[in-house]
């Protein structure tokens, strides 16, 4: 699939569009009294922050002239209680939005982890694994600084424009004019860079899940990479990763510094420009401290034009971070519960596919017509070439995938009509390839029945011939194992896996290459427990080696998608078909490998 690469960028959102936004402001909703406290804080303070310049005008118009000492420590006063009342003001402002900020971002991120957890097989298959931890980790982190700081300050800042504003417009309302003449400036500004500067911090976030990827998959496959020496030619691939992401850095940063400079380039032609204009109309009804006072208040009007500049640039990068946020949580799962889904009653183990055809994409089949039906309690093996559509028959019955046709039923009730954690809770299902999480081995095989004892947990283990090996440990059931069980073998962590398939007591249980990587001697011990352990129990084995499959009681031979063979090992024996060929070639190694 196109997509399932590190190198393939994904497709971009055209025009802006506030409906991101609209949606960040539901998770923003439940904080809002905070949010509402945090911004009457910040008027008070712009308030506190505004009347110095006026404070400077009544000093230099009115105290100076009069000589009134008493009146210049008065006002004196009044500015030290404001700084102090606004210093007070930030500092709660920054505690509650950083604690209300993280706390919205642990929901979103909650939110999406959730979602993770309820996408299909099929979403997995087509997304690197990279591209999806960088939206959980790094997209989401960088909503920081917006939600922290950028809604409260936007709120403050067009307040304090206003009352800007009216101080400017008490003072000269001529004045006032002149200086909004920067204004049309500033407008075509904006919106000369604003297209330019969202569609860079889109492609840089393509750029930066693209190398996320990859450095996510190169570690996964550091062993395979080291063993065939590769470290050189993907250190070159990592170079190219690098260098378009470091481009598509620089390209956006470019664009986005070029808002704040010319802001303050219009603001100070601005200020200048009414020096020029003010120091011609005094003693023409413009004082010297009304001048003095103006200018202060056209640096502070110009300030918060800086920073409402500033959250427009956030806002922007923000937007192409959500619009991958909010992409990944649209997605909707290929297999779905029903509305009127029931939850699956304890099943017995009746499996029967009905003229079932299945295919990952498009029209290509994998499965065409697949028909049997199996009783309770019968150990069904599934033999045949690799990518015959052994696996994908097994995990049909799970529901991981749904069927393009036909039907597919347990105990006579369509799977499709049930819930999907009723139908998955009573199946077990051991994967060739045993994935085992970080945390005490203990923890691993009670992964799938948390309120199983430490006694059954030990009880499963040395039914699968796991305790034997488990116990050997420096700290037995409770030693650490890192991520993928790195510390243990393949055969280690097979067994582990198989051992937590089996506590969890499976109505159905589905073993897939279960036993591909354990050694003869573990193998024919673990046979005499499966032997205990599969009785009543509806089973499913896929297996190459056929000596693992000889008691099944039945063997359905798979082949480009469909059976073409099906009974007990002597009964196929006797055929003489692709069954018995595939038995006489393994038969023949076994003696080649034997005599030597």
């Amino acid at each position: 699939m196109a997509r399932n690469k590190f190198d393939v960028d994904e497709e971009l959102e055209s025009p802006f569009s506030l409906i991101q936004f609209k949606r960040l402001l539901i998770y923003i909703k439940p904080h809002k009294k905070k949010i509402l406290f945090t911004v009457f804080m910040m008027l008070i303070a712009s308030c506190a922050n505004l009347i110095g310049p006026y404070l400077i005008k009544q000093a230099i118009d009115v105290k100076i002239p009069n000589k009134d000492v008493g009146g210049l420590f008065i006002l004196a006063g009044i500015y030290v209680i404001a700084l102090l009342i606004s210093g007070i003001c930030m500092k709660y402002r920054i505690r509650i939005m950083t604690e209300t900020g993280q706390s919205i971002i642990q929901n979103i991120r909650k939110d999406l982890f959730t979602h993770l957890q309820k996408l299909s097989f099929s979403f997995y298959d087509s997304k690197p694994h990279g591209k999806i931890l960088v939206r959980v980790v790094n997209y989401v982190n960088s909503l920081s600084d917006l939600l922290s700081n950028g809604i409260i300050n936007l709120i403050t800042d067009l307040f304090s424009l206003f009352v800007i504003l009216g101080f400017m417009l008490s003072i000269d309302v001529k004045l006032t004019l002149y200086a909004m003449a920067g204004f049309p400036v500033l407008a075509a500004v904006i919106f000369f860079i604003k297209n330019a500067q969202r569609k860079a911090w889109q492609t840089l976030s393509n750029k930066q899940s693209n190398m996320n990827a990859y450095i996510h998959e190169s570690i996964n496959g550091i062993k395979v990479t080291q063993a065939f020496s590769r470290e050189e030619e993907n250190k070159r691939i990592f170079g190219e990763v690098a260098e378009s992401y470091r481009g598509s850095w620089m390209k956006a940063v470019k664009i986005q510094f070029l808002l704040w400079p010319s802001i303050e380039n219009i603001s100070v032609l601005t200020v200048s420009f009414i020096y020029v204009i003010g120091i011609s109309m005094i003693g023409h009804g413009v004082t010297v401290g009304a001048l003095v006072a103006f200018v202060g208040y056209i640096w502070m009007f110009w300030m918060p034009l800086a920073n409402i500049g500033n959250f427009y640039n956030a806002i922007i990068n923000a937007m192409a971070y959500l619009e991958r946020i909010f992409e990944m949580m649209d997605e909707k799962p290929s297999v779905m519960g029903n509305p009127d889904a029931v939850e699956i009653p304890t099943i017995k183990g009746k499996v029967e596919f009905k003229n079932v055809v299945f295919g990952y994409e498009g029209d290509s089949k994998i499965l065409d017509n697949i028909h049997f039906m199996v009783n309770p309690g019968e150990t069904i093996a599934l033999v045949g070439a690799t990518g015959s559509g052994k696996t994908t028959i097994v995990s049909l019955i799970s529901r991981f995938y749904d069927i393009n046709s036909g039907k597919i039923e347990i105990d006579g009730i369509d799977i499709k009509t049930v819930t999907i954690p009723s139908l998955r809770k009573q199946m077990g299902v051991m994967l060739q390839d045993p994935f085992i999480f970080s945390g005490t081995i203990m923890d691993n095989i009670r992964y799938g029945r948390l309120d199983a004892t430490d006694e059954e947990v030990l009880e499963a283990a040395k039914a699968v011939q796991a305790h034997s090996f488990i116990s050997r440990l420096r700290d037995g059931y409770q030693t650490e194992v890192n991520e993928r069980g790195t510390r243990l073998s393949t055969g280690q962590r097979q067994l582990v896996s198989f051992a937590r398939s089996l506590l969890a007591d499976p109505k159905i249980l589905i073993l897939d290459e279960a036993t591909s990587s354990i050694d003869t001697e573990t193998e024919l011990a673990l046979q005499k427990g499966l032997e205990t352990l599969l009785k009543g129990r509806t089973s499913f084995i896929i297996a190459h080696r056929l000596s693992t499959i000889y008691n099944a009681t039945r063997i359905l031979f798979v082949e480009n998608g469909s059976i073409i063979e099906e009974g007990c090992h002597h009964d196929l024996i006797g055929r003489k078909g692709q069954y018995w060929k595939l038995y006489q070639s393994q038969r023949v190694n076994n003696i080649h490998v034997s005599s030597k």
